[in-house]
Order: structure tokens, then C-alpha cells, then sequence
């Protein structure tokens, strides 16, 4: 049935009927339907299931249930949507197509969403596909466990739960999105932040091989973290708990406990200076090999890249350039030694960037260190298959941000008119911009080729927001003060 005949879009799945909804003229979309059984109780840190079958049609009119998770800082929570929908079957995905027909053969594009491995979820308003729909493709956003329960590392429960959702969601749209028009042939993976992360995973995962034939990787390096650093965190929790490190114990200890115990560690936590953290580890059952080395191998082509200044949005609002900037050279120093970077590298830094902070500099120290560098060698590495690369450029509009971590995902869902957007943003967003970071993911989804050419090591990448000039670096930095100072 269409739009216009005024009827609700209906596809059948393997497990039963799902009745989804006309939105934004043709785009058919079904919210919450589930993938794998509610991961409660004796299933909470075990392998995902599969869903059990329905009688009838369900009704796919709203998200489903958000996976547990604590919240944003105020400061972070002030620029981050993150909504909370509670509920046990968090384990479920949601649909856009413009045509939701078996036989329609549309490609398709899986969403996988960052926070850090402990947030984030498929509902964030800035993650509607109804623009990707409306060019064409068949976009799938997809819930899984977080923090302890989808990363913590027990002696008594698998490890990479988290990946293991993930893989299972990949083969429910293997298995069913064809009845919503899609290619199982034709599926494309984008993540940004501990999404990209996951994907680097998922190209190294042996259960993922054939799940999917292109990726993207926005702001994220695939990596394995130490199994200690992880182990870390579960010990941490079961002090907290004073119950011992088993996933055993920690069910019986509830989820309101779970999450009161997970927040308390993660506060101690940091993205850009490490030390004890839930992630992806290597592991003989689920990731026998680093991401890293085994994606350089991998025959799949890549879309990579990263904006300008990802540091700001752990840095500028919560005031730590501020300290940061105070310090001056102990500041420097300190993020030379934490980033391995020699004093060389320092110097070609101040030079690209005068007049910049010590804040800013040893930002960019550290994220070219945990970020930048291992994409570029990715991307440099690779023969099997082609690696685009790129850098958005854009500043916010929010003082202080400049062109942070997670600002261009608005630009690539093409959702800037989404209140939320603008908590990043900041007014006044340029659509045409958006028009063209979009049109970009989806001519690669569709076609390999997002519209330049694939990096051959040497110069600089893509670049949306900004001026594309080769420097000696290979990459130019902002040079612009207004966005260096919060």
C-alpha cells in the first residue's frame, strides 16, 4: 500500500508482521522491532537470541526501548541528546524505506551509534533517516547493549556482547530487509565515534564476514583495548557492589545497582587520557585478531575521516582548556609525553597552527595520536580495497566548539532542521553543506565511489567545511583564532 491510499505500511519478517508509518511524503518507516530477545535475566550478559515469534501484526509506530544506560554529564548532556525509552527488549532496530516491497532492491545503509561504549541510542533525533530514504537508500538504525553489560570483561559470560548485538542485528537485516525493499547484497555499515570504533571491529570479526560490502568510519579507529584496562572496570564495579567480578553476581545485584555502580566508575573515565574504560578487547570466540591490522587487510572499501578539532567537545565546555591553556608549557609537555609525539612533531604543530593554545595543542597531539594517525595508516595501508578519506572543517556555531568531535553527523543524516541538532550547531548551519557531506555518503553507499579520489598515503584528504591546501604535513589545520579560544 502507498502513502497516498492512506494505509499503514506493512512487511513481514521472519518472526512476524510489522506495521510501520507514512512519514515526510513517501518514506515508510518502522520503529522497534526486534532482533534478538530482551537481554534480562539469565540473558543479560549472554550471547543475543533470537527474538520470539508474533501472532498478528505489531505495531513498529515508536522506538523501542533505549539499552541501559546512565546519563551525560550536565555539560556534555547540554550538547548531546540522549534519550531515555525504558523497557527490556532494547535489543531491536528501526527502518526507513521509500519503498517497502520485496523485490525493490534498494541498498542499504546500518547506523551504528557512538558514546563512548556507556550511551547513545537509535532514537537521537539527529539520526532520522527519513533524508536517506528520500535519496533512495534503506536506512537501518540499530540499539545494543552498553557499558558493563554490553563490554565488561567476566570470566563467566562472553566477551564483546556489545559486538555480538551488533553482528546479530547485521544478520537480521541479512534475513529480512528485503522485505522492506532492501539489498541484502548491498548493505553499507557507518558508525562515528565508538560506532567507526565498532566497525573496525565488525571488518575483523570472523561472525560479520559477509554481513556487509562497504563501511564508514567517522572520528573512530578500530582498536582493542587492553583486557586489564577493561578488567579494571568490572573490578572498580564490584567493589562499589562489594559483590565478586562475576556476570553471575552482577545480575543478581539488579539494574538499578548496575547503573549506580557504572556511573560512579565512569566518572573516573576520560576519551582523550585513557586509563580504565568498557570496550572491545581481542578475544578467540569474537575478535580473534586488532581491528586495526586485520581491517587493513579487509577487501572492503572505506569511507574515513575526522573533523578539524574533535578535542573540543571533551575540552572547551566543561572549561579544561581554560586550565589547560594556564598551565602553557607543562600543558604542551605533558600531552607530547601522554601522545608518544616527539618534539618535531610539536614544533610542525605551532607552525600549522599559530597563535593556538596549549590547550589546543595538546589536544590535537592526543587525538592525532588516538585517532588521526592509526586512520591515516589504515587508509595508507590497504591494497585489497580502496580507503576515501576526509576532514569536516566546519565551525560550530557554539562558542568555544569549533569543528568538535560528533558536529558533522547532523551534516550527514542531513538533519540540521531537527531542533537537536542545533545543541551542537549552534543557528545558522549551512544546508549546503549538509547537501553535500549526504550526497556524498550516499553515492558511496550506492556506487563505492563518494565523489574523489581514493588516498594513496600522500596529501591531504576531503575536505567539507573549509580550504583544501597541501601543506608539508600532508593535512592543514585550522588556522582560524576565532574558534581556537573558548
Amino acid at each position: 500500500m502507498n502513502a497516498a491510499g492512506g494505509q499503514r505500511p506493512r512487511a513481514g519478517t521472519r518472526y512476524g508482521t510489522v506495521e510501520g508509518r507514512w512519514e515526510n511524503g513517501r518514506v515508510a518507516v518502522f520503529r522497534g522491532v526486534p532482533y534478538a530477545a530482551p537481554p534480562v535475566g539469565a540473558r543479560a550478559f549472554a550471547a543475543p537470541g533470537p527474538p520470539a515469534a508474533w501472532d498478528g501484526v505489531r505495531d513498529a509506530g515508536a522506538f523501542g526501548p533505549t539499552a541501559p544506560k546512565v546519563p551525560y554529564p550536565q555539560t556534555f548532556a547540554a550538547l548531546l541528546p540522549d534519550p531515555v525509552i525504558p523497557g527490556d527488549d532494547c535489543l531491536n532496530l528501526n527502518v526507513w524505506t521509500p519503498d517497502p516491497a520485496p523485490g525493490a532492491r534498494l541498498p542499504v545503509m546500518v547506523w551504528i551509534h557512538g558514546g563512548a561504549h556507556t550511551r547513545g541510542s537509535s532514537a537521537v533525533p539527529v539520526y532520522d533517516g527519513s533524508a536517506f530514504a528520500r535519496d533512495g537508500v534503506v536506512l537501518v538504525s540499530v540499539n545494543f547493549r552498553l557499558g558493563v553489560l554490553g563490554y565488561g570483561l567476566f570470566p563467566d559470560a562472553p566477551a564483546n556482547r556489545g559486538l555480538l548485538d551488533q553482528i546479530a542485528a547485521l544478520s537480521w537485516v541479512r534475513d529480512n530487509i528485503g522485505a522492506f525493499g532492501g539489498d541484502p547484497d548491498r548493505v553499507t555499515v557507518f558508525g562515528e565515534s565508538a560506532g567507526a570504533i565498532s566497525i573496525g571491529a565488525l571488518l575483523a570479526a570472523p561472525r560479520a564476514a559477509g554481513l556487509f560490502s562497504r563501511a564508514v568510519l567517522q572520528s573512530g579507529a578500530p582498536e582493542a583495548l587492553p583486557r586489564d584496562r577493561v578488567r579494571a572496570m568490572v573490578r572498580r564495579m564490584a567493589s562499589l557492589l562489594k559483590v565478586p567480578a562475576t556476570a553471575a553476581a552482577f545480575g543478581e545485584a539488579g539494574p538499578a545497582a548496575l547503573l549506580a555502580a557504572q556511573a560512579a566508575v565512569l566518572r573516573r573515565s576520560s576519551p582523550l587520557l585513557g586509563g580504565p574504560a568498557f570496550g572491545l578487547v581481542t578475544d578467540p570466540g569474537t575478535l580473534p585478531a586488532d581491528p586495526l591490522e586485520a581491517a587493513a587487510d579487509s577487501g572492503v572499501p572505506l569511507l574515513v575521516g575526522w573533523t578539524a578539532e574533535e578535542h573540543r567537545l571533551w575540552l572547551a565546555p566543561t572549561g579544561g582548556m581554560r586550565t589547560l591553556d594556564r598551565l602553557g608549557p607543562l600543558t604542551v609537555a605533558l600531552g607530547r609525553l601522554r601522545s608518544g609525539k616527539d618534539r618535531a612533531a610539536v614544533r610542525a604543530l605551532r607552525a600549522a597552527l599559530p597563535g593556538a593554545g596549549a590547550g589546543d595543542l595538546a589536544g590535537h597531539l592526543l587525538t592525532d595520536r588516538l585517532l588521526r594517525d592509526p586512520l591515516r595508516r589504515l587508509a595508507g595501508a590497504r591494497r585489497a580495497a580502496p580507503s576515501h578519506l576526509y576532514e569536516f572543517r566546519w565551525p560550530s556555531g557554539v562558542p568555544g566548539l569549533g569543528a568538535c568531535h560528533a558536529l558533522e553527523l547532523g551534516f550527514v543524516f542531513d538533519t540540521l532542521a531537527v531542533p537537536e541538532a542545533s545543541w551542537l550547531a549552534g543557528p545558522g548551519a549551512p544546508e549546503q553543506l549538509a547537501d553535500e557531506m549526504h550526497a556524498a555518503w550516499v553515492r558511496f553507499a550506492v556506487t563505492g565511489d563518494p565523489g574523489w579520489a581514493p588516498w594513496d598515503g600522500n596529501g591531504p584528504p576531503k575536505v567539507f567545511g573549509g580550504p583544501e591546501r597541501e601543506t608539508a604535513r600532508g593535512v592543514e589545520r585550522p588556522g582560524a583564532g576565532a574558534v581556537l579560544t573558548p
